[in-house]
């Protein structure tokens, strides 16, 4: 990857790099046509910013998972997008969009799960078949990208709002991997809601997975909520179980990479398991997703495709074995959770019950999509 370092804590601002605060974190920045993106492989040891100027460079970022989440990686593309477009235009006048087509083909089936990343790149590659010349559509697609992140932390924002409505007071919260700030253009969703909620006084405290294979729970979730000043305690995945029966669990809430049309959701893995014991102990089982989340084209969880990523994230921590060698890992990034297990679906446009599919449907509508 051709990248430097930007200094620990800095972002793009108007003047050139400015530090950032912690109401305003956001993984990923735009400026002058390059992206920087706080490699979150290096999270919590590190905060290091990486500075790309190539599409392909962020392809590689989003399958590295130096940016990850959903809704982050469909904001990524779009800014992919936007610099495959610049390229293009430098060689190709009369097949621009035959070539950058091509990129963006590239780009979407950078990590096939999510479905932000495909609606993103769809999204931006209309505003190019819109534009009359190639450098006209190139700064529409710069601005399309930034507005696309500007909405995503808009809608965040407002799930944060209808979601904390869900939370009873003093509340134990239970959340998977990472749905926050991080993983989204801004603000976050499952942690959207709990921040919301954190401010509103009705959170005791909140419980996150470590999120095994890669540890997005622990490494993540927990900065992150330390960095805003909430109470978290990370505990072993496996423990989930134990810690709702002893009654310290009022609510679990997570992010998702795609909801089906009826509702079921693919979302990290481990995420099902949760929700079959959030049943099993009477605990409601919410999940936040902005609507660019949803998949209406797919009747049901069945059809999700599910991401299988290299063995060494499970025969490895960091650098050392943990696994004989010649040993087979199953290692799918995803589940899909039944949506008979979800208490609501929480999105910009209010707060989804069963049953899904039409509610789901008026959501989307409702958001424009």
């Amino acid at each position: 990857m051709k990248a430097s370092l930007i200094e620990r804590g800095f972002c793009f601002g108007e003047n050139g790099l400015t530090t950032i605060e912690a109401p305003s974190l956001r993984p990923i920045y735009w400026r002058d046509g390059v992206v920087a993106l706080l490699d979150q492989t290096r999270l919590p040891e590190e905060e290091v910013w990486l500075e790309l100027r190539d599409y392909r460079d962020v392809v590689e970022a989003i399958r590295e998972m130096r940016i990850r989440g959903a809704p982050a990686i469909g904001v990524a593309g779009a800014y992919a997008v936007a610099m495959a477009a610049s390229e293009v235009s430098e060689h190709a006048q009369d097949d621009f969009i035959g070539e950058l087509e091509e990129a963006a083909k590239d780009i979407e089936e950078a990590r096939p799960t999510g479905a932000n990343l495909a609606w993103a790149v769809r999204r931006m590659m209309a505003v190019a078949r819109n534009g009359d010349r190639p450098q006209t559509a190139v700064e529409a697609l710069i601005a399309e990208a930034a507005r696309i992140q500007d909405e995503d932390e808009e809608a965040n924002r407002a799930i944060g709002r209808f979601g904390a409505e869900l939370i009873r007071q003093g509340s134990g919260v239970l959340t998977h991997c990472n749905a926050g700030a991080l993983a989204t253009g801004g603000y976050g969703t499952a942690l959207g809601v709990i921040k919301t909620a954190w401010a509103g006084g009705k959170i005791k405290q909140v419980y996150a997975t470590e999120t095994r294979a890669l540890f997005q729970g622990s490494r993540l979730t927990a900065w992150e909520l330390q960095r805003e000043s909430i109470s978290v305690t990370v505990l072993p995945d496996s423990a989930a179980g134990q810690l709702m029966r002893r009654g310290r669990v009022q609510a679990v809430i997570v992010g998702a990479d795609r909801i089906a049309a009826n509702g079921d959701v693919a979302n990290k893995i481990g995420t099902y398991s949760l929700a079959v014991l959030a049943k099993e102990n009477r605990l409601p089982f919410y999940v936040a997703a902005p609507t660019s989340t949803i998949d209406m084209s797919l009747p049901s969880g069945e059809s999700i495709p599910i991401e299988e990523r290299t063995p060494t994230e499970v025969t490895h921590a960091g650098t050392t074995r943990v696994v004989p060698e010649r040993t087979d890992v199953f290692n799918f990034a995803f589940d899909v959770t039944p949506h008979k297990y979800v208490a609501a679906i929480v999105t910009e446009a209010g707060v989804a019950r069963p049953p899904y599919d039409r509610q789901l449907a008026g959501a989307v509508q409702a958001s424009g999509g």
